[in-house]
C-alpha cells in the first residue's frame, strides 16, 4: 500500500515537471531592446520620427530617425540602472532622450507589479512621470542640478518612485558614459590636482554633544505647524487644514543623519563590536548611513514592509539618487554615544552595489512627507538634509600634474570611446564569495546546528532511551532554530525558493543567485540531503522556525492545561491533502507569473511572523495570529493542513533511502498507542508511518522502547523479571 503511494507521488511529481517544462516559455525571463522596439513605432518616441536604427553599444542604445536625420535615442532603463518593484520583477520602460539630454517620451513596457495589475490602471503611473519629460538631464548629470521627482500616486509610491529613479539615472548614466553629448570631467585640464579621502588613522571617540556640535551628525527637526505651513505654500490647503495633531508646536519629526562608516563616527556611535561588525560587512568602495528619528512621522514608513523599499527617504549626490531596501538595512536598538537621546527608530543603511557615495563630497538626505487629505488621497512634500562631512576627517594631497596626464585627459574629455579601466575578471573576486566571507560567523553557527541534527539523527536510538534528555534536547533546538535560525539570521525557507528554483532551471540557470543568501543556500543543501536519509522530517520538525514557533507555544498552551483536540482520523485523513494542492496552485501559477505566485505564496506565514517579526499591517498579523491561536488546540495546524513548503518536500521525500523509525509487528494492531499519541496524527491507525506527514519528532521512537508504555515491551520486560526471578538464590533454595 506504502510503495504504490509512492509510485503515484513520483508519477504526479514528474506530471508536474513535464507541466513545468511544457509551459516554460510563459514564465520568461526579463524583455530585451530588439524585442520592445518590435512592438514599438519612433513616432511614440520623437515627433515625425519613421524608423530606428540597429540598436548601438553596451548597453545598447537604438537611434531614431526621420529619413536621415537623427531625432534622439531610445533605450531600456534595466539596461543602465536596476528597476526591482513590490514583485521582485524589473519594471522596464523604453525611454526616448534627444541628443541634448533632453526626455521626451517614455513607454511602459513590462511589469509584475500587484499593486498596478489589481486596480491601479498604467495610464495613472504613466501621468506620474510627466514631471521628467522635457527635462535637461544633462544639467543633472553634471550635478549642477538635484534630481527631478516625478508625481507620486497615492497606493502605489514605491512603485511610482522605482520607475522615477530608474529612468533618472539612467539618464544620466547614458550621458555621463560621453555617448551622448556627455559632461566632460571637471578639472582634466588643471596644472594642480587636490584629492580627498577619508582619514582612516583617526580613530577617537566623541559623545553625542560633541558629534552634533562639530558637524558629524545633521540635524532636521519639524515641527507639525512647520509642515502645515509648508503644506500651504506648495497651494494645497486641504493637506495644511489636516494635520496629524491639533497641536502646532508638537514634534513632527526629529531626524539626524551621520555617516558611520567613518571611523571616528562609527566608532562613537555604533561602539567597538558594532563598528567592528560593520566594517566586517562593507565591501571595499560601500558606504554606510545612519539615520535616526522622534516624533510623529516614521522615516521608514511601510513601503519596506510591503516591498522592501524605503520609499520615504532617497540619498542624492550629484545628480545621481538611491533609494535604500531592506537588504540594506539594519535596525539598531539604540546609540553607544555617552549622552545619544534615546530614539523611536534608528537605522543603519549600506549603499547599494550600483550607487556609489563619496563620502568627501557633500550629498543630502531627502525625506518624503505625505499627508493624508481623505481616507483615498494623500498629499507629499520633500525636505533636505545636506550632509558635508567634516575637515577633521580629512586628508588631503595636491601634486602637480605633468604633461603627459594633461595629454592623456584631453581624449578622455572629448571621445565616446574613453572609458574607466577594468579589473580583469580572474582577478574581480564573486560578489557571492564577499558575502559569504562577511558572514563566516553565521556560516559556522548554522554549520555547527546541522552538524548537532547529524548527531540527533544518528544516534536517535540512545537519546530516546532517556525521554526527559530527549524532550529538552528537542525544546533547546526549537528555541534556537526560532530565535537563532529565524528571528536573527531569517534563515527561513519558503516555498517561493522552490518556485524560484524550478523557474531558474526552465529560463537561465545561474548558481550566484541562489549562492548571494548563505545560510539559505547552506539549509537548502542540508534539506535535500535529509530528504535522501529521513524525507521531509529534519527541516518540518527541527529546522523550520515556524514550525518551531506553533511547537513551542503548543507545548506552553499544555502545560497551561488548553484542551487539546484531537481531530478525528476520517476528517484529518480528508483535510492533510490541502496542501498539496495549495502547492499544486501556487507551481502551476509561477509556470504563468513568478510573481503572482509570489503574491499568492503570502499563504505562508513566514515572512510575517519571522522575516518581518509581526511588524506589518493588520490583515497578515491577524491571519498567523489565527493560525498559531488554533496551533494551541491541534498542534502544528498550519504545518499539517496548509503548509506548500511541507507538501513540495513530501514529494520528493517518499523517495529517501532508508527507514529509520522502528515498528513492532503488534503496532496498529492490537496497539494504538503511537498513532494516539503523535503529535501531528502521521501513523496511520493500521500502525505504518505516514512519511509525507511525519515531522521526526521521534515521540514514537520513545514508546517503542519505553518498557513501561510499549505494550511489546511491557511484556518483554516482565518476561525478563520473571527469568530473573526464577534464577535467583532464593527461588533456587
Amino acid at each position: 500500500m506504502g510503495r504504490s503511494a509512492g509510485t503515484r507521488e513520483l508519477c504526479l511529481a514528474l506530471l508536474v515537471l513535464l507541466a513545468g517544462l511544457a509551459f516554460a516559455t510563459s514564465a520568461g525571463a526579463a524583455g530585451t531592446l530588439d524585442e520592445f522596439l518590435a512592438k514599438s513605432r519612433a513616432a511614440d518616441f520623437f515627433e515625425g520620427a519613421d524608423r530606428f536604427g540597429p540598436p548601438q553599444g553596451t548597453p545598447p542604445v537604438a537611434p531614431a530617425f526621420a529619413g536621415d536625420a537623427l531625432r534622439g535615442f531610445v533605450y531600456l532603463n534595466t539596461d543602465f540602472s536596476n528597476a526591482t518593484g513590490y514583485s521582485g520583477k524589473p519594471i522596464q520602460v523604453l525611454v526616448g532622450i534627444d541628443q541634448q539630454g533632453v526626455l521626451r517620451r517614455l513607454k511602459l513596457v513590462d511589469h509584475k507589479e500587484p499593486i498596478v495589475l489589481i486596480g491601479i490602471p498604467e495610464t495613472k503611473i504613466l501621468a506620474s512621470m510627466n514631471a521628467l519629460l522635457g527635462r535637461n538631464m544633462t544639467t543633472v548629470a553634471s550635478g549642477a542640478e538635484k534630481p527631478p521627482q516625478v508625481d507620486i500616486v497615492s497606493g502605489a509610491t514605491v512603485t511610482v518612485l522605482v520607475i522615477g529613479d530608474s529612468i533618472v539615472r539612467s539618464a544620466t548614466k547614458l550621458i555621463r558614459s560621453g555617448r551622448l553629448g556627455g559632461v566632460a570631467p571637471v578639472g582634466a585640464a588643471a596644472n594642480a590636482q587636490v584629492t580627498k579621502t577619508v582619514d582612516l588613522e583617526k580613530t577617537e571617540v566623541k559623545d553625542w554633544g560633541t558629534l552634533l556640535g562639530d558637524g558629524s551628525v545633521r540635524r532636521l527637526h519639524l515641527s507639525v505647524g512647520d509642515v502645515n505651513e509648508a503644506f500651504a505654500k506648495a497651494g494645497n490647503a486641504a493637506a495644511a487644514a489636516n494635520p496629524e495633531t491639533d497641536a502646532p508646536d508638537e514634534t513632527f519629526i526629529d531626524l539626524y543623519v551621520t555617516m558611520p562608516s567613518v571611523p571616528t563616527i562609527g566608532r562613537s556611535l555604533l561602539g567597538e563590536e558594532g563598528y567592528a561588525r560593520l566594517k566586517a560587512q562593507l565591501k571595499p568602495g560601500q558606504q554606510a548611513v545612519l539615520v535616526a528619528g522622534s516624533g510623529a512621522y516614521s522615516f521608514k514608513g511601510s513601503g519596506y514592509v510591503r516591498g522592501g523599499i524605503f520609499d520615504r527617504i532617497e540619498l542624492l549626490q550629484e545628480g545621481t539618487s538611491t533609494r535604500f531596501r531592506d537588504r540594506n538595512h539594519t535596525r539598531l536598538g539604540s546609540l553607544a554615544a555617552a549622552g545619544a537621546p534615546d530614539f523611536r527608530e534608528i537605522a543603519l543603511f549600506t549603499t547599494p552595489p550600483d550607487f556609489t557615495l563619496d563620502p568627501t563630497e557633500p550629498w543630502q538626505l531627502q525625506l518624503l512627507v505625505q499627508r493624508a487629505i481623505s481616507s483615498r488621497e494623500k498629499a507629499f512634500l520633500t525636505f533636505d538634509v545636506s550632509y558635508t562631512l567634516p575637515d577633521v576627517y580629512l586628508k588631503r594631497e595636491q601634486r602637480a600634474v605633468t604633461a603627459a596626464e594633461q595629454s592623456a585627459a584631453r581624449p578622455a574629455e572629448t571621445s565616446a570611446e574613453k572609458r574607466p579601466a577594468v579589473v580583469p575578471p580572474d582577478q574581480v573576486e564573486p560578489l557571492w564569495m564577499t558575502i559569504w566571507r562577511g558572514k563566516s560567523v553565521s556560516i559556522g553557527i548554522t554549520a555547527l546546528a546541522l552538524i548537532i541534527l547529524t548527531g540527533i539523527f544518528f544516534f536517535q536510538d540512545a537519546l530516546v532511551k532517556r525521554p526527559k534528555l530527549h524532550i529538552w534536547v528537542r525544546r533547546g533546538f526549537l528555541t534556537f532554530t526560532l530565535f537563532w535560525l529565524g528571528w536573527y539570521a531569517n534563515a527561513q525557507l519558503s516555498v517561493v525558493n522552490v518556485l524560484t528554483f524550478s523557474n531558474a532551471l526552465m529560463t537561465g540557470f545561474n548558481w550566484e543567485f541562489f549562492l548571494a543568501a548563505p545560510l539559505i543556500f547552506i539549509l537548502w543543501a542540508a534539506v535535500a540531503a535529509g530528504l535522501l536519509f529521513w524525507g521531509r522530517g529534519p527541516f518540518c520538525g527541527w529546522l523550520c522556525p515556524f514550525g518551531a514557533l506553533q511547537e513551542l507555544t503548543n507545548n506552553l498552551a499544555q502545560w497551561l492545561k488548553v484542551p487539546q483536540v484531537k481531530m478525528p482520523w476520517g476528517l484529518h485523513e480528508r483535510l492533510w491533502p490541502i496542501k498539496y494542492i495549495i502547492f499544486l496552485g501556487l507551481f502551476g501559477t509561477s509556470l504563468y507569473s513568478v510573481s503572482y505566485a509570489e503574491t499568492l505564496a503570502e499563504v505562508e506565514p513566514f515572512k510575517t511572523a519571522i522575516v518581518l517579526k509581526f511588524m506589518r499591517e493588520w490583515p497578515f498579523t491577524l491571519y498567523v495570529g489565527v493560525l498559531l491561536v488554533a496551533g494551541l488546540f491541534i498542534e502544528r495546524f498550519f504545518c499539517r493542513y496548509l503548509c506548500p513548503l511541507g507538501a513540495a518536500l513530501a514529494i520528493p521525500g517518499r523517495m529517501r533511502t532508508f527507514e529509520w523509525l522502528k515498528r513492532w509487528p503488534e503496532c496498529g494492531s492490537p496497539c494504538q498507542r503511537c498513532a494516539k499519541e503523535c503529535p501531528v496524527q502521521s501513523i496511520h491507525p493500521e500502525g505504518h508511518i505516514n512519511v509525507n506527514e511525519c515531522i521526526y519528532c521521534m515521540h514514537c521512537q520513545e514508546l517503542y522502547h519505553d518498557d513501561h508504555r510499549c505494550p511489546h515491551m511491557i511484556q518483554l520486560r516482565l518476561k525478563r523479571e520473571k527469568r530473573e526471578a526464577l534464577s535467583s538464590p532464593s527461588m533456587r533454595a
